[in-house]
């Protein structure tokens, strides 16, 4: 059963709202860090959080279908800010990492990179971010039709890569890493699944059922 959605008038207000809620955590950071609140590595603790912030909308953005299609929540209206608010966390955390972390020295980034790996996932995912960030409005999904919809599912690997570098980075699985690992193979293999699952619902509509008439009686 579908829930009520939110009249059409204020859905412009709600998206704005979204994005002033979603960009509040990372302005708070920020706060902490000029005030000496992010401990002792205040650089690599804010680095953190915005890149953790970034994966949390990648991931709500990814719930949005699941939760219309089994749940009757249609948040739709806000899947495109979800994906820009991650795209704005990712860009602040690459930027952090190239000003605060490595001083913009050219010779550092490289051997950072050679010396983590994981740096390149980072680096793949916020590349293919690029172009979905972009495309993301109206003109675009127009002009392009189905290319579009082929091109925004560049979100799964980016899914992929975010959760890896974040796992990786932190050179131990520990619960909350072992936790967004968990929620990102869930919603991937959702995808997997769902012609599956809208087939079986498709089929299961009461209009879509099969009435069977009685069998009358032989008498034997």
């Amino acid at each position: 059963m579908a829930m009520p959605a939110l009249p059409a008038r204020y859905k412009p207000a709600s998206v704005w709202g979204l994005y002033v809620i979603g960009l509040l955590p990372g302005l708070y950071a920020f706060y902490l860090g000029i005030f000496g609140g992010l401990g002792a590595d205040p650089v690599r603790t804010f680095e953190h959080l915005l890149g953790l912030w970034a994966l949390r909308f990648l991931c709500l953005g990814l719930t949005v279908t699941p939760a219309r299609d089994l749940l009757g929540i249609n948040l739709i209206s806000y899947r495109r800010a979800l994906g820009l608010l991650a795209f704005y966390y990712v860009l602040a955390h690459f930027a952090v990492y190239l000003t605060l972390d490595r001083g913009l020295i050219l010779s550092s980034i490289a051997g950072d990179i050679l010396k983590r790996p994981y740096i390149m996932l980072g680096m793949a995912g916020l590349t293919m971010l690029v172009p979905l960030a972009a495309t993301s409005n109206r003109w675009s999904i127009r002009r392009l039709g189905q290319k579009w919809n082929r091109l925004h599912k560049l979100v799964y690997a980016i899914a992929a890569a975010a959760v890896l570098h974040y796992a990786l980075s932190l050179k131990a699985i520990t619960a909350e890493p072992a936790f967004y690992i968990a929620v990102v193979i869930v919603l991937l293999a959702y995808r997997l699944v769902r012609p599956r699952i809208m087939a079986w619902k498709r089929a299961n509509k009461p209009g879509n059922r099969t009435v069977r008439a009685p069998v009358a009686s032989t008498g034997d």
